[in-house]
């Protein structure tokens, strides 16, 4: 639930604001890519940025903090802090400014933190920053912030070095980090990108307990409209660098005046729930779970352990579903549950210890490699990331024709055919096939992989969180694709995700899976809509939930 601050609205408007930016405009040599961007955020205030990638928000941050790169990177025109114009102050009078009166959460924990050094010792320095000098009130005072921002067993989290932490756990150290010094103005960088749905809403709640209990202003640079419409007071909308749209979120969502933001709230999940609802097929909850004739995929009473300091641990226990050809199945559940490692079994990457997995009536277990093989010509996998799963020094033509090589499918000039053929059924133009991955967009990347997943002809496609690191314009443009290509082809989909707004879009049937257990299984409109566990519901409600937000009543009326 979205927290706000206890100031009457007469004092957050009569009182002069933080924050203010005016005209400020940003180059990287020559070229430009801020243009005339003015806001302001009051103190306990927030205010969102919102665009697509290259839309400047992350440099117009970084201009705040003064860390555009040095020799490349220029900006003019205002940023007053309290009354201070930052960018007319060297840089010896700006660092007393970064880190203790303005704080930084970046996006990605695993590379802001050292990763050979404990979490104890990063945030020490974090602590020198508020005038701690002694170690053991900065030991008390790392302790104490941990604590606030909700990590279990603190002590263990300050002896413990990054990579024994999970991604929400080193988000929550991040935020304790940037708030311990006390600042006025925190700058959150896509905060709850790729984090379960409820860690988000954990992180987000407390973003917001700061602001109410030390008024701490927020600067929220991120994708998600959802998020931005529930949790913060303004928005500015950018595009190509520049102000599209800027007010209350209130009434911009109300009534949006630029074509881009009207675009931007029709490819939100979370205020488009419906979108594909056409596309779904409509089957009986008795249909789902007893029609084996039907299914593509089944997955028999399946377990698999690992051991663990000398102890089998389960991963997977007991879990059961049909996918119907033709249709979306989605595997839910925040990480641990047992998502991942269902999907190994399923493409014959791990054996599991006891059930039984059928694709295409075929048993993936027990096989030997060269069967497997077999199988996975008709099974294949789409990565969540992008830049990893594509070779960067190959052309994008030969990332696609790779699976054809590989099972030797017909000759030089039909394989050169069957790419064509691929890149175009996933609305890429000829031309992109001469490029390498470093010269494309996320979403010709993502598209990219979803080709070479097709160039085989496949029956089934694993998608495995396709789209968590793309924007949402982008996103719905690769679920577009998806969606066409199913009903051109009937191709069987199994879609792993964290986004239950997304995969209430999209999917037909749904597991929601627990510590490797399904807890609760049907058709989305079902499950999502009704759900019967307690943990089911607490997904669920940390879905965001922006038009029940917006149709509140304002603090004014």
């Amino acid at each position: 639930m979205t927290t706000t601050l206890s100031l009457s609205p007469d004092t957050l408007v009569a009182a002069p604001p933080l924050l203010r930016v005016q005209d400020l405009s940003v180059s990287y040599g020559r070229t430009p890519v801020v243009h005339d961007v003015s806001f302001s955020i009051p103190r306990g205030g927030s205010l969102a940025l919102i665009g697509e990638s290259g839309s400047g928000k992350s440099t117009i941050a970084r201009s705040v903090l003064r860390l555009l790169p040095r020799g490349t990177g220029r900006a003019r025109g205002r940023v007053a802090f309290a009354g201070d114009d930052l960018l007319d102050l060297s840089e010896a009078r700006f660092r007393p400014y970064r880190g203790r009166r303005i704080g930084f959460v970046p996006q990605d924990p695993a590379h802001a933190l050292n990763p050979v050094r404990t979490v104890g010792s990063q945030a020490r320095e974090a602590a020198a920053l508020a005038g701690l000098a002694d170690a053991r009130a900065q030991r008390a005072a790392s302790l104490d912030v941990f604590a606030r921002v909700g990590l279990p067993d603190p002590a263990r989290v300050y002896d413990s070095y990054p990579h024994q932490l999970s991604g929400g756990m080193l988000q929550r150290v991040l935020i304790g980090l940037a708030v311990l010094p006390r600042p006025e103005l925190l700058v959150a960088d896509e905060p709850t990108s790729a984090l379960d749905v409820t860690i988000q809403k954990r992180i987000l709640d407390l973003l917001d307990d700061l602001r109410t209990e030390d008024g701490i202003g927020l600067l929220l640079i991120t994708h998600d409209l959802a998020i931005a419409a529930e949790r913060t007071d303004e928005i500015v909308v950018l595009k190509d660098g520049r102000v599209q749209e800027a007010g209350s979120t209130r009434t911009v969502f109300a009534a949006p005046t630029s074509p881009y933001t009207v675009q931007l709230q029709a490819d939100a999940p979370a205020l488009n729930p419906d979108r594909y609802r056409g596309d779904v097929v409509d089957r009986g909850v008795d249909e789902w779970t007893t029609d084996t004739a039907s299914a593509r995929i089944h997955v028999r009473d399946v377990s698999k352990s690992f051991v663990v300091d000398g102890t089998p641990r389960p991963a997977v226990s007991g879990v059961s579903f049909r996918v119907p050809a033709g249709t979306t199945h989605a595997l839910v559940g925040e990480s641990g549950s047992g998502k991942t490692t269902t999907v190994r079994l399923l493409l014959g990457l791990e054996s599991p210890d006891a059930g039984e997995i059928l694709v295409d009536g075929q048993a993936v277990t027990g096989r030997t490699e060269q069967e497997l093989r077999g199988i996975r010509r008709h099974l294949q996998l789409v990565y969540q990331n992008p830049f990893t799963s594509l070779d960067p020094t190959w052309s994008v033509a030969r990332i696609v024709r790779e699976p054809l090589d590989r099972y030797r499918v017909g000759t030089r000039a039909e394989r050169s055919t069957r790419v064509a053929e691929a890149l175009d059924a996933v609305g890429l133009p000829p031309e992109l096939a001469r490029r390498r991955p470093d010269a494309l967009s996320g979403g010709q990347r993502q598209r990219v992989a979803i080709a070479r997943a097709l160039v085989l002809e496949p029956d089934v496609i694993v998608l495995d969180e396709p789209t968590s690191a793309l924007d949402v314009t982008v996103q719905a443009g690769v679920f577009e694709v998806l969606r066409r290509l199913q009903r051109e082809r009937g191709l069987t989909y199994l879609f792993v995700s964290h986004d239950l707004a997304l995969v209430r879009q999209i999917a037909d049937t749904v597991s929601v899976l627990k510590d490797g257990r399904v807890v609760e299984a049907g058709r989305v409109a079902d499950v999502l809509s009704h759900p019967r566990e307690p943990y089911t519901r607490a997904l669920v409600e940390a879905i965001p939930r922006p038009l029940a937000a917006l149709s509140r009543p304002s603090e004014s009326s």
